[in-house]
């Protein structure tokens, strides 16, 4: 997204794609059996549930953080920019989520990889859960100058990315990880 952007719109957006990965969700994933969700593709290919427990674990490192920073703005008395603002490395780590996995795969670092093959049900649950938790934080940043709150990268410490930056990077990766999903449970993963 361009750095006009009106930061109302780039949040509409973002809010607009975690209610479509929902519904993928809800439709796609939760009926699946217990097989069909750890059912992986081949060797080292990761499963529905393994994509899933993946975004949990990414979740589970940004979304607490990104609430206290919010939390604390808010706090501070920050008030919403009116267009969206995004930093050099923040947008280059986005950029690189938004190329299709088929077209160049992303080594996940191994603190970061689903925990087993055969993962229960909660994953979905959880999983629910963080997009509660990311919609919520999207309506927050609403309140806040998103621009000037910045996020850790759990990889890579010393980056500190834009809390505009790491939403969208967050919904950028939820977004591919689905779709590697769906390629899974449509026999496409290979």
């Amino acid at each position: 997204m361009s750095s006009t952007t009106r930061t109302t719109d780039f949040l509409d957006a973002l809010a607009a794609d975690v209610e479509r990965v929902r519904e993928i969700t809800n439709r796609r994933f939760r009926p699946l059996t217990d097989d069909q969700l750890n059912r992986g593709p081949g060797p080292g290919k990761w499963s529905v549930g393994q994509c899933l427990e993946h975004l949990n674990i990414v979740g589970g490192l940004y979304l607490p953080v990104i609430n206290r920073k919010v939390k604390a703005a808010k706090e501070r008395g920050s008030t919403p920019a009116e267009t969206v603002a995004h930093g050099f490395f923040g947008r280059k780590m986005t950029e690189a989520m938004r190329v299709p996995a088929t077209e160049k795969a992303m080594k996940t670092p191994q603190q970061y990889a689903p925990s087993g093959s055969r993962l229960p049900r909660t994953v979905l649950e959880v999983f629910g859960r963080q997009l509660d938790e990311l919609s919520g934080l999207i309506e927050q940043a609403r309140t806040v100058n998103a621009n000037a709150i910045r996020i850790p990268n759990p990889i890579i410490p010393l980056l500190l990315p834009r809390l505009t930056d790491a939403l969208e990077l967050l919904v950028e990766h939820m977004k591919r990880h689905i779709r590697q999903a769906e390629r899974v449970l449509d026999g496409r993963e290979l």
